[in-house]
């Protein structure tokens, strides 16, 4: 149980009540997961949505993780002798970790310092004399504590030492460390410049060659770059801070007005803050910097990923999965409307092996004996020459797409293909998974570790526990959001619905092929292992289409068919004959039906659900062409107006695929005629734009493109 202190931390933290708190603890220690408790529990924590149900769950991770470190510092103290009443309740109520640490560092144990040999020498006497204001002049006091016997061979050597005492017990001071990290934080200034070996040379990191800007301000994008730019040894950097000022700031409140020692004081407070905090206190900074930057990486990773997870399907409509290539060919795969591989062949319709005639011929074969209705071609090497030499050769009425294969080479070489198609190479693999993803992006984006994906900024960088952790809930978020067949999916789709997991969804998949399709959703509990719980938490999310029980197709959860049965019961009718009946769902008393269980939210979703039953939510599959002739950076000329899709947004602009097999990017200040506060406020990866050719940089390999002069809504086709 979390005592009131920390609830009270937790309740800002989430920005939710305390009954809200006590709701989703208890749930979460139920077992319930955050898609199941926003989708399924409303009632109970008043309609909290995954990001604040999210945001509690990460809220108590850290409180464990701090609570345990606490209890470590304060048995540690204890053991000493030195834990008083006043430090035990300022340590117990402090949420932040390094404000813990600062107040453990007086206890903590030390390597041999110039404090602690001071000390050894048996100054530490006429340090705290000093603190304390007694005794006669400097000199006087120090004669006492000569002893050469010690390596204290005179007076000043007595202060030298003392000042090493008195320096590291202000370094040691909490509120002191503090002052000085919060002055840094928002004063403080980083600065890059080139090293000597890139001085003069022209690198993707020379605007940072000499910059500088305040440490508050540096946006996470630009962290991370000057990071990987120091990385790679092209920049160096250092934290600047006016220690003048911070000096005189911190001795106005450390050293009393009056003290008679103050110049000397003072002095070792300078020592202090030059010698053991500052450079401490930087890497505190430094840590900050990069964690704040990481957090931020990935939260426009996490929000890239999402709208990627979400493209429009084609549907299950029989397709020509097209891994395209030069020197070794063009990899056609031909599968069914489920994404089965029938059959698979190699043609040549480019340099420098052309054989266009041979490669109509097979390509027409597999289409016709299959009867295909769509080409799918990855956007990798070959792409343009690929799509214009199958939109010249197939009939109007086939859909010709190019799809993004982001990823596909990992997936093609990982376990789960080999698993998948052993007989196989990668080259077939890859084919598949380039029409399967025009099938259903996210069915197939699903067995790809997302950081594959290559929707992110600086990913390798970033903190990879916290990319992963992100990452992996923003696809079982999305992946209960869209709902599952549990019919025809994978398991690495089944995988990802609420209370699965990857056994489960492997013995889903076992149960299917040896008994047949699911009938209903009870049919689920003669799944090995697929308990009450699991059952509980997952028959919402999984949808039976065709089958005996028409609810079974919908987001409306087994728990709650009696409730729909009232409902239709109210109505007057059955309840296939309520399900999309808008008039008589409209007219339904919902305020009479809610019960102790069920109450308004519930009601609504489920008339919401049956309304519209089994909807996708995501858009409608729109076809999309590059324009015509434009196939490398070669052919691009300052002023072109294109098409463009969005590949990937990040904090400085969004890259966009304008069919040359090099993204451009449109820089933010680029992006709208108009202030723009962050790009994804304007695009979103997906988004089919117009952009302005500004800039095309062969050297450096850069393509600038604006939005500025074109209309902000996706562009037409070519």
């Amino acid at each position: 149980m979390l005592n009131t202190n920390d609830k009270k931390w937790l309740m800002e933290k989430a920005a939710v009540s305390e009954e809200q708190v006590t709701a989703v603890i208890e749930l979460l220690k139920e077992g319930s997961t955050v898609p199941f408790i926003a989708r399924y529990r409303k009632e109970k924590t008043g309609g909290l949505d995954e990001v604040a149900i999210l945001s509690v769950e990460e809220g108590l991770e850290y409180l464990k993780e701090l609570n345990e470190r606490k209890a470590t510092v304060l048995k540690t103290i204890e053991e000493q002798g030195k834990l008083t009443d006043k430090l035990k309740l300022k340590i117990e109520t402090i949420h932040g970790k390094q404000e813990l640490e600062d107040l453990y560092l007086p206890f903590k144990p030390k390597r041999r310092t110039k404090g602690s040999i001071a000390r050894e020498r048996g100054l530490a006497p006429l340090a705290d004399a000093i603190l304390s204001a007694s005794g006669p002049g400097l000199e006087e006091l120090a004669r006492k504590f000569v002893n050469p016997e010690k390596g204290v061979e005179n007076s000043a050597d007595a202060l030298t030492g003392a000042g090493h005492i008195v320096a590291e017990l202000f370094s040691e001071n909490a509120d002191f460390r503090r002052r000085v990290r919060d002055f840094t934080a928002r004063k403080g200034i980083l600065e890059s410049s080139a090293s000597k070996e890139w001085e003069g040379r022209r690198s993707k990191f020379e605007q940072y060659y000499d910059y500088r800007e305040t440490i508050s301000t540096i946006p996470s994008h630009r962290m991370l770059a000057i990071r990987r730019g120091e990385r790679e040894k092209v920049l160096r950097t250092k934290l600047n801070v006016d220690r003048e000022i911070l000096s005189r700031l911190e001795g106005e409140r450390m050293i009393p007005a009056s003290h008679p020692y103050r110049e000397w004081l003072t002095a070792s407070l300078e020592d202090a803050l030059i010698r053991l905090v500052l450079p401490s206190i930087e890497l505190d900074i430094r840590g900050e910097m990069k964690k704040k930057a990481d957090e931020e990486a990935v939260s426009v990773f996490a929000e890239n990923l999402e709208k990627l997870l979400l493209a429009a399907p084609a549907g299950n409509i029989p397709v020509l999965g097209v891994d395209p290539g030069y020197r070794t060919g063009c990899k056609i795969v031909a599968l069914d409307r489920t994404g089965k591989l029938l059959a698979h062949d190699v043609i040549f319709p480019t340099k420098p092996r052309s054989d266009e005639a041979g490669a109509a011929e097979k390509a027409l074969h597999l289409i016709t004996a299959h009867r295909l209705k769509a080409v799918a071609i990855g956007n990798g090497t070959a792409s343009r020459e690929t799509e214009t030499f199958f939109r010249n050769i197939v009939p109007k009425d086939i859909v010709v797409a190019v799809v993004s294969e982001s990823g596909a080479s990992v997936y093609s070489a990982s376990e789960a293909a080999r698993e998948e198609f052993p007989d196989h190479d990668v080259t077939v693999r890859g084919a598949v998974s380039i029409g399967r993803r025009f099938q259903d992006p996210l069915s197939e984006l699903v067995k790809i570790d997302p950081k594959s994906i290559g929707v992110g900024q600086y990913q390798h960088d970033v903190n990879q526990s916290l990319l992963k952790r992100k990452l992996d809930t923003t696809v079982i978020s999305v992946v209960n959001r869209v709902g599952v067949d549990v019919n025809t999916a994978s398991f690495h789709l089944l995988r990802y619905v609420s209370g699965i997991g990857e056994t489960v969804a492997r013995n889903v998949v076992a149960h299917r092929n040896e008994n047949g399709p699911f009938q209903n959703r009870e049919e689920l509990k003669k799944v090995r292992l697929f308990g009450p719980k699991a059952y509980q938490q997952s028959a919402g999310f999984l949808r039976i289409r065709n089958g005996k029980n028409p609810l079974d197709n919908t987001g409306i959860h087994p728990e709650s068919y009696g409730l729909v049965q009232r409902m239709a019961k109210s109505a007057g009718m059955a309840v296939d004959e309520l399900i999309q009946n808008n008039d008589a769902l409209d007219k339904l008393p919902l305020e009479k039906l809610v019960t102790e269980v069920f109450g308004m939210p519930t009601l609504r979703d489920i008339v919401k659900e049956l309304k519209m039953p089994g909807r996708d939510p995501r858009e409608k599959y729109e076809p999309f062409e590059f324009a015509a002739g434009i196939e490398t950076p070669e052919d691009l000329d300052e002023g072109m107006l294109l098409n463009g899709i969005v590949t990937n947004v990040t904090n400085f602009g969004a890259f966009v695929d304008i069919g040359v097999h090099q993204d451009g990017l449109v820089h933010i200040s680029q992006l709208s005629n108009k202030f723009v506060r962050e790009p994804k406020d304007i695009v979103s990866v997906g988004d089919r734009v117009k952009v302005k050719v500004l800039v095309v940089d062969p050297e450096l390999k850069r393509i600038s493109l604006s939005m500025k002069t074109t209309s902000q809504t996706p562009a037409e086709n070519s």
